[in-house]
């Protein structure tokens, strides 16, 4: 296994900082020269809270005047049913044949699970030369919004309130979804609370449930750069993918909706406009809401990831073979982008002049208000009640790190999750409760399944840390593990436990009794009263908050109305952007990189790991023109969940795929900065180059260019010819 050095350092760097109880930041270049700015004199920008755009409130006046064209109901149409949502991405629909474009980390897991036997397809790459060899993706869907509405009046009719609110939202959900009944039974209505749930609209889906993978680049071409290159720019990835989406016929999907190919692509200064289902932003949030995130939050979140991350890669390095049966690289792959994500947003927090405009924000707000008799008499101590919550939640900072992610099955101890499901067994032996509920009760326990030998000991030492450091080492829960380091009482715990693998674990169950000493049993009994309590507070002032979250919507939308757009919430969204490069590290980044570009990356670093091409890239192939633009950049506003998003022109002609920002755009949790951060995406350029001259995939190339289905490769070259 090779590691990126300055990678590895680092995180090697936090992991002792953390141990002796130092907070880490991961360096983030500064979002402008605070140390030179007045920060008294900054102000909040007219889209700091962004430009997602939703289509129920589309932005037809804003386009038509910005870009110089008629932005009309039937343009916003064709967008929005030619993109798609994936499981956590987006794509697009790029022939009529049911063609449909991502990008390639959307569906590494998924290449991975179709390879058979003999097959590696995640490190070779796949493209299937016949119709008949698209791979069929098992679990795989595609949703197509087919129609939106605003049901906030009929909300408010319902006149619902709490649980009563999830009632009225479901009936008219129900009621919508039967107006649609004639497209299939594969529709269903999803409601979705905008501005904080102080608007609901109501989202109309069609699912496609046989996907079928067409091709897929390399892991290496696909996520080039690898850890090192992620949320950078200048960038050399080729991260894309092709799937096909077909019909309950078992042919190719037909469809009038789709964006046509643009191979002419995009220059410096071109407007492009980003379709894609965005993951939740954090835009609307208050002063102390965002305090609460710097000083608590994002240092928790940052403080997990490096410690799991450093877990993975230490089990990684002790049992590599291990490591691959565990599909680790995809989950390394994982952790890492959110750990460079969360740490670039912490960063942002600590920035004077993101939090100056973001208090400006407030104080117009809080203004415009108090100008208003009926809106002060509601909504006058909002901030004031707001700020008292992310006090008490400030109070339980300590028990948020160390019960973080506590039952995950991937990133958790599975010894200690059995010791969990045990004491809630014992305690329902002691109470007498029913049979068929021991059962059940039992067989949760029995359902964990074993993670590595290697992995579990470094996740259960991790918790222990998380114990230590957040309780100290006096505390109860810290005394029945003993003294010493946590990897050594992980050890014993784990040479002991009758619950350290499911094996032990189904024997110890005949012998209940016994178990209330075990070491893991007792160390679940000493932690899941503050856990529990810790939920329950938790859960509370996560009610509270998101009651005043849901008042400070509605009185952001009363005074604001549309012109500020909602924060993201995993519904698909439309932003607006114009191509350009920025400056950075004292020089300035090109609006477009080229393949050239690639191969000097490759060369500059000598082959190591994160650079090193696949066999068929490593001599440029015949044919292939290095000076074809391979990724680009502009000011448009996407965020985790844009990956694979189309990027189009004003006539709706793909040029590009989104698949990252810039380290200067990880500040878009909380503001929208266009001056440097940028969202990254492939050049369809660079695709079409690859998929003609390295993959020699004419069949759909062809399929791009002219819009018709070829069965074969021989089929399309003979129509070429």
């Amino acid at each position: 296994m090779h590691r990126s050095n300055s990678r590895w350092s680092r995180l090697a760097t936090s992991a002792a900082l953390i141990a002796a109880g130092f907070t880490v930041l991961v360096p983030l270049p500064a979002l402008s020269q605070a140390g030179v700015v007045d920060i008294d004199t900054v102000r909040a920008g007219r889209f700091d809270s962004g430009k997602m755009w939703t289509f129920e409130y589309s932005p037809a006046e804003y386009f038509s005047e910005e870009y110089g064209f008629d932005a009309n109901e039937e343009w916003f149409e064709r967008a929005r049913m030619s993109a798609l949502r994936i499981p956590g991405c987006s794509a697009s629909f790029v022939s009529p044949n049911g063609l449909v474009a991502t990008n390639h980390h959307c569906v590494r897991s998924r290449v991975s699970n179709v390879s058979r036997p003999g097959e590696d397809l995640l490190d070779n790459g796949f493209y299937a030369t016949t119709l008949d060899e698209e791979r069929s993706l098992p679990g795989m869907f595609a949703d197509q919004l087919i129609a939106v509405r605003d049901i906030t009046d009929e909300v408010a009719a319902a006149g619902a309130e709490g649980n009563e609110t999830r009632e009225a939202l479901a009936s008219i959900a129900e009621n919508l979804r039967a107006q649609y009944l004639d497209r299939g039974d594969s529709i269903f209505v999803q409601t979705i609370g905008l501005y904080n749930g102080g608007r609901y609209s109501a989202y109309v889906f069609r699912r496609y449930t046989d996907v079928r993978l067409v091709a897929a680049a390399e892991l290496q071409i696909g996520f080039f750069g690898g850890d090192p290159d992620n949320f950078t720019y200048p960038r050399y990835a080729l991260d894309f993918a092709f799937l096909r989406v077909y019909g309950q016929d078992g042919r190719p999907f037909q469809t009038d909706h789709y964006f046509g190919w643009g191979s002419g692509g995009v220059e410096e200064g071109d407007a492009v406009f980003v379709i894609g289902s965005p993951g939740p932003t954090q835009r609307l949030t208050t002063m102390s809401q965002l305090e609460y995130k710097r000083d608590v939050q994002q240092p928790n979140t940052v403080t997990w990831l490096t410690t799991r991350l450093d877990a993975l890669y230490d089990f990684w390095e002790r049992d590599p073979e291990a490591a691959r049966e565990f599909q680790i690289r995809n989950r390394i792959f994982g952790l890492s982008n959110s750990l460079k994500a969360n740490s670039g947003m912490y960063e942002a927090l600590a920035n004077p002049v993101v939090m100056a405009k973001r208090q400006d924000a407030e104080n117009q707000l809080r203004q415009a208000i108090d100008q208003d008799p009926q809106l002060a008499e509601r909504f006058g101590l909002l901030f004031d009640r707001m700020a008292e919550v992310q006090g008490r939640r400030a109070e339980l900072a300590d028990a948020d790190a160390a019960f973080r992610v506590l039952t995950s099955s991937v990133y958790s101890s599975a010894t200690v999750r059995r010791a969990i499901a045990v004491n809630v067994l014992l305690d329902a032996v002691e109470n007498d409760v029913d049979r068929d509920s021991l059962i059940i009760l039992r067989r949760a326990v029995s359902d964990i399944a074993d993670l590595p030998r290697a992995l579990e000991l470094r996740y259960l030492a991790a918790r222990l840390n998380d114990f230590e450091r957040s309780f100290g080492a006096e505390h109860e829960i810290n005394r029945v593990t003993g003294d010493g380091p946590a990897l050594d009482r992980a050890a014993g715990i784990l040479r002991i436990s009758g619950l350290a693998t499911a094996d032990r674990a189904a024997r110890s169950l005949g012998r209940l009794n016994r178990l209330t000493s075990d070491p893991a049993v007792r160390l679940a009994a000493a932690f899941l009263p503050h856990y529990r309590q810790f939920r329950q507070r938790a859960g509370e002032l996560g009610a509270e908050e998101r009651a005043l979250a849901a008042d400070l919507g509605r009185v952001k939308f009363a005074v604001y109305g549309t012109s500020v757009a909602p924060d993201a919430t995993r519904s698909p969204r439309i932003t607006d952007g114009v191509v350009r490069g920025f400056e950075y590290n004292g020089t300035v980044a090109p609006p477009y990189t080229t393949f050239y570009g690639l191969y000097d990356r490759h060369r500059s670093h000598g082959g190591a790991a994160d650079w090193v091409l696949p066999d068929r890239w490593a001599t440029p192939p015949a044919g292939l023109d290095l000076g074809t633009p391979l990724n680009f950049v502009s000011t448009a506003d996407t965020y985790g969940g844009n990956s694979g998003s189309p990027a189009v022109t004003k006539d709706l002609e793909l040029v590009g795929l989104n698949f990252d920002r810039n380290i200067q755009g990880l500040s878009r949790a909380y503001i929208y900065l266009p001056e440097s951060g940028r969202n990254i995406m492939v050049d369809v350029r660079a695709v079409q180059a690859a998929m003609d001259h390295v993959y020699d995939a004419d069949r759909i190339v062809q399929e791009l260019l002219t819009g018709n289905l070829f069965e074969t490769e021989a089929e399309a070259d003979a129509s070429i010819d």
